[in-house]
């Protein structure tokens, strides 16, 4: 069930954009300003609303911790906001004095993406607040961009139809023609890393546009560098344009909004309508999830914000269809007892039985002899396999490391959220880091994986761009809210 639970009536014109962070709710308009609410309760903030913009704010978005708004706007710049005093940090001026449409950051914050009414393409350095590369589209506008979770990649989408691939180079990776006849509106990547039965990395992407159709596409990194994009869903839930669309925090929820005045409500995985919402008079131009709670927002061209709660028992870790427990990544099959234990937590003898449920008998005699228990198994990598180990099979070094990485990403069913487990150690994290892979950690881990490895992540085993680490405020705060509930 699908709730109404208040309506905001700060803007004086549309509402162009709707975006969350852990602890706020931010909303930009035709009417130059940005409006900025605290997520718990809805109230204003003192310092809102933000006025810096001389024409109509096209978009906005916060950074990874929540500590900054980037606002983009026909004046043709992007304004970067402080969330603690209010105040403008930087004006980014888009190349050509262009009026930009969208604007995006990296999960980690390293980088803003912004794309310009004249196809211009511009690419900063957060850090410095200089600009790193630009490209462009001909003939066209950009007015939907979105980067990959690895942060690796990004995504644009124009009105001539095209969703156009990019690395962070600017080099051109991948077009997919006619995505959306007469033109894009909007595109997101789900927060998660998949992979496909190969062993290749994929992300799940939604896109939507003029046609009145919602897509979900799967994007594949394949081994030869070459990239692959597959339709998965087509939704027609909507019977007019389609103007935005956003990813739940966990990936299993997909909301839309449309010229139609509703608002549509999905299960992701299988594209399946749950709710249609009718509330608004006018078009639904903009929609968010919040991060941290059972929350949606939707803005109109009637100059409100609708928040939503979606009440499926979910709780605050925005997980909305979580499935059950007991089921591993690994097939569907039900969990073992040691399953039910942090993996850092296994015994040698833990180790053992798993590595006989993965098929893998023929190195655990190897395993015995070496005494790998859990922590320890977490930080085996290709190479201390065969320096360390001495298993001179490339490919069963290739298929344990396989296993090891679907471990990693394995739900752990004692009922803790797996989004608040360190990936490396696999335990509640207390002092969480976002890294440059887009993935948090805990600080003492990951530095102490940075300082003995090879400076790749441990998720997706790319290289990182930066040993930048960004303390993530608002992930600290839902741990420590779970952990006074347990």
């Amino acid at each position: 069930m699908v709730s109404l639970i208040c309506t905001l009536q700060s803007h004086r014109d549309d509402v162009n954009c709707c975006a969350f962070s852990g602890a706020l709710l931010a909303t930009c308009s035709a009417d130059k300003s940005i409006c900025v609410y605290s997520s718990r309760d809805f109230s204003e903030l003192p310092f809102s609303p933000l006025s810096g913009h001389g024409y109509g704010v096209h978009c906005c978005c916060f950074s990874a911790c929540g500590q900054y708004l980037a606002s983009c706007s026909t004046d043709a710049t992007t304004v970067v906001w402080s969330m603690d005093t209010g105040e403008i940090e930087a004006v980014l001026e888009h190349p050509g004095r262009s009026p930009v449409r969208v604007c995006a950051f990296s999960p980690d914050s390293s980088f803003l993406v912004s794309g310009g009414s004249d196809g211009t393409i511009a690419l900063w350095d957060f850090t410095s607040r200089t600009l790193r590369r630009t490209g462009a589209v001909t003939d066209t506008s950009i007015v939907a961009c979105s980067f990959t979770p690895c942060g690796q990649l990004f995504i644009t989408g124009s009105t001539y139809g095209d969703l156009r691939l990019w690395d962070l180079n600017m080099n051109h990776l991948h077009v997919e023609k006619n995505a959306h006849d007469l033109g894009v509106s909007c595109c997101q990547f789900a927060p998660q890393i998949m992979k496909g039965t190969d062993g290749c990395f994929q992300f799940r992407l939604a896109s939507c546009g003029q046609d009145s159709l919602v897509k979900i596409w799967i994007v594949s990194l394949l081994s030869a560098a070459g990239i692959k994009m597959q339709l998965a869903h087509t939704l027609t839930g909507q019977s007019a344009p389609v103007l935005s669309c956003a990813y739940s925090a966990d990936g299993q929820m997909l909301v839309s909004g449309s010229v139609d005045k509703t608002v549509t409500v999905y299960q992701a995985n299988e594209g399946v309508l749950l709710y249609t919402l009718n509330q608004h008079d006018r078009y639904v131009t903009a929609c968010a999830f919040s991060p941290t709670a059972p929350l949606i927002a939707t803005g109109s061209m009637d100059k409100t914000v609708n928040i939503w709660r979606v009440e499926d028992g979910s709780g605050a870790r925005g997980g909305f269809l979580d499935e059950a427990a007991s089921v591993s990544s690994s097939g569907g099959r039900k969990s073992s007892g040691h399953s039910r234990l942090m993996v850092s937590e296994w015994s040698e003898e833990d180790v053992l039985a798993w590595l006989r449920e993965e098929g893998l008998e023929a190195v655990i005699d190897v395993f015995k002899s070496n005494n790998i228990d859990g922590e320890e198994l977490l930080i085996l990598t290709k190479e201390t396999l065969s320096s360390e180990l001495h298993i001179e099979s490339l490919g069963m070094r290739s298929k344990v490391m396989k296993k090891i990485e679907e471990l990693k990403m394995a739900p752990v069913s004692n009922g803790t959220p797996d989004e608040y487990l360190c990936p490396i150690t696999r335990e509640v994290m207390k002092d969480p880091v976002i890294a440059a892979d887009g993935y948090s950690y805990e600080r003492e881990a990951i530095e102490s994986w940075i300082n003995t490895k090879s400076r790749t992540s441990p998720m997706t085993n790319l290289p990182l761009q930066t040993t930048l680490l960004t303390p993530n405020r608002t992930l600290k705060m839902a741990i420590l809210r779970w952990t006074t509930c347990q």
